[in-house]
């Protein structure tokens, strides 16, 4: 039961990274049908703004975190305007190898300015562990969970009671009609990038946090994984990408707790092609038709 409970915890714990990166997957597909592959490496740069602030600005971490997410909003907003805005009435192919694109542009220019090497991501918090019982949870695991919870229903709040949220479901809906009734579509997509990658920054401290290293391909299978989580949950629904999310970081914890650390990736895919089998949809997806 020990190894339960604290497999399980980890779990959560890596859950909750992937569901809050996974909502920046999803919130920009609900919007503009566009799978954002360069999601992840913002994730990348989000954690080399924050280990610059530190160790660069000699700022402490809770303001490095704040200036994670500056640079995050700022360079997903001006990808979207400069590499996805052009494309909007192009073929999806089109923006999804743009997406891809501008992947390879990220890494490849993190690997030319910081070059390959890992560096340490030390950051160091003096709280004593919380012990029940057998089981020892860790603060940062604490924090980690509580947080991600915490954003997440800041994020639902957003966008089901507050202006930008309702323009964003009006133009996830229907984008022209929104348009004519006032609603200022390139303002609302930019928000939408703006909070994602925001989410994406806190989502890739927490990851570093875990993980204490940051590499130009950091982001890579988190983001993956993350997308993954996404689609298994029902992509363009938040509720999904956050169930997505805890279900493939439970998932990749037993396994690695129970069965092979080596079989972790293969049975969380595993997971997603009978989900995607049962319910093509994902779990909280709902069926659509669409006139020929």
């Amino acid at each position: 039961m020990t190894l339960f409970l604290n497999q399980l915890i980890n779990g959560l714990q890596i859950g909750s990274i992937y569901a809050l990166i996974a909502l920046g997957y999803t919130m920009v597909y609900g919007i503009v049908k566009l799978i954002n592959f360069a999601h992840g490496d913002i994730i990348m740069v989000g954690a080399y703004a924050a280990l610059l602030a530190m160790t660069g600005l000699g700022v402490p971490f809770y303001i490095a975190i704040v200036i994670s997410m500056i640079v995050c909003v700022v360079v997903g907003v001006v990808i979207e305007r400069v590499a996805y805005k052009p494309l909007r009435s192009s073929p999806r192919i089109s923006s999804l190898i743009t997406a891809i694109g501008v992947s390879l542009f990220l890494q490849n220019l993190a690997q030319t300015i910081f070059s390959a090497t890992p560096k340490p991501f030390d950051v160091k918090i003096s709280v004593a562990p919380i012990v029940i019982g057998d089981v020892s949870i860790n603060f940062t695991t604490l924090i980690t969970i509580v947080v991600s919870l915490l954003l997440m229903a800041l994020l639902q709040f957003i966008v089901k009671s507050t202006r930008t949220g309702k323009a964003m479901r009006a133009v996830s809906e229907d984008m022209g009609a929104a348009q004519l009734m006032g609603i200022n579509v390139n303002n609302t997509i930019s928000a939408t990038f703006a909070i994602g990658c925001a989410l994406a920054a806190i989502g890739a401290v927490l990851y570093c946090m875990a993980y204490p290293q940051v590499k130009p391909t950091m982001g890579s299978l988190p983001g993956l994984k993350a997308f993954i989580a996404a689609v298994l949950g029902g992509i363009g629904i938040i509720p999904g990408a956050m169930l997505g999310g805890l279900i493939m970081g439970v998932a990749e914890s037993m396994t690695k707790g129970y069965i092979s650390s080596q079989l972790a990736d293969a049975v969380v895919y595993g997971i997603l092609i009978f989900v995607l089998l049962v319910k093509p949809a994902g779990l909280l997806g709902k069926k659509t038709s669409e006139k020929v």
